[in-house]
């Protein structure tokens, strides 16, 4: 008590006037407003891919529903299998609300295995959204495979599958490839998934998978034109964390089922519990929006207001299968949680699978 009533009236009033001060530089929830602004949304892949498409879908959607109604631009700044973006965003961006951040599995997994080239911290940004997705692998008709029913053709055939990056969101098509016993020359260095489907397109490349939304919208239509034919799907998780058939695409075997087929055995060992823990981190949590290190929890609330209030939005829900699949973008604690299972990984994983890359693709990581 003595300590409170010791307080002087200029300390007092100091006080008073640096409260004042905090106040009027972070507007109450409903001052917010972005009304004649412009958000960059930056997505770290060239366009055409997942992430490029779910971004481009939900963006005028969070614009309606965004304090003020702000013009959205999704913005394409590719390289480094992502990291590229990643680090302008962790450097440029600003806290306040004018730069969002698309992230995935492919920024995901050089953070998770400790890539140099990593300068960003996801555990400082706010999330907003995270959106589940999966993943379907499909192949050329020149492979002799008409369906998901041959895979076992593939056995002894030389494929090439076009990667942005033993870290990148490739790193589960490389393990998982590994873990069939497939032939797989990886073509490193490419700036997106998107990129990977037009080097299929243009025959340099006979296998290949895509995120369910570039699945959905540019390569459904190649199966439909007979040059290309899918495998499986990565598959997804139920609620007690069992792999499963993907329910955006129920018809395809799922990895552990195709691998059955190959090898008559269901996946098991330990290069399985490292392939499943990638594709944990990589899969269920796949894809996240972001806000910068220090952004405001009234601009943060703001943004998962606008996603809750689209996800209603009668457009959206009539359209978003057709584009994005099944899969529920989620906001507050779900989006949390996600968060956790695709940022966390076992050292002892990570170290098994950094051991693995330096010693059979040259790639060294950092301690």
């Amino acid at each position: 008590m003595r300590i409170h009533r010791a307080l002087t009236r200029r300390g007092a009033l100091g006080l008073m006037g640096g409260a004042l001060a905090m106040a009027l530089a972070v507007p109450a929830a409903a001052e917010v407003s972005f009304e004649g602004k412009t958000i960059e949304w930056i997505i770290p892949f060239s366009p055409g891919g997942g992430s490029d498409t779910w971004a481009r879908f939900n963006a005028p959607f969070l614009s309606k529903y965004l304090p003020g109604q702000p013009t959205v631009v999704v913005v394409n700044e590719p390289g480094g299998g992502s990291t590229k973006g990643a680090n302008l965003f962790a450097a440029r961006a600003r806290p306040d609300g004018l730069t969002i951040f698309g992230t995935s599995g492919s920024t995901q997994f050089p953070y998770l295995l400790g890539d140099p080239r990593v300068r960003y911290d996801y555990q400082v940004w706010e999330i907003v959204m995270a959106s589940p997705t999966g993943g379907v692998v499909y192949t050329s008709p020149s492979t002799g495979v008409s369906g998901a029913s041959d895979i076992s053709k593939l056995a002894g055939q030389q494929l090439v599958y076009a990667s942005q990056g033993a870290t990148s969101l490739d790193l589960v098509p490389l393990l998982g490839f590994k873990m069939m016993g497939l032939d797989v020359q990886h073509v490193f260095g490419f700036k997106g998934r998107g990129d990977g489907r037009l080097a299929f397109e243009r025959g340099e490349t006979n296998i290949d998978y895509q995120t369910s939304s570039g699945y959905i919208k540019n390569v459904q239509p190649l199966v439909d034109a007979g040059t290309a034919v899918p495998l499986f799907s990565w598959g997804a998780l139920d609620a007690d964390g069992n792999l499963v058939r993907d329910p955006t695409f129920p018809d395809l075997p799922h990895f552990g089922e195709a691998y059955e087929m190959l090898t008559g055995k269901a996946p098991s060992g330990p290069e399985y519990d490292a392939y499943f823990a990638f594709f944990t981190a990589g899969f269920p949590a796949q894809k996240m929006v972001f806000l910068p290190e220090g952004t405001p929890k009234e601009i943060v609330d703001a943004y998962q207001a606008a996603v809750e209030a689209m996800k209603q939005d009668p457009e959206y829900q009539a359209t978003k299968e057709a584009v994005l699949g099944t899969y529920e973008q989620v906001t507050g604690p779900a989006a949390a949680a996600l968060f956790r299972k695709g940022t966390t990984i076992a050292p002892e994983t990570r170290q098994q699978v950094v051991e693995m890359l330096a010693a059979e693709y040259d790639v060294k990581l950092g301690d």
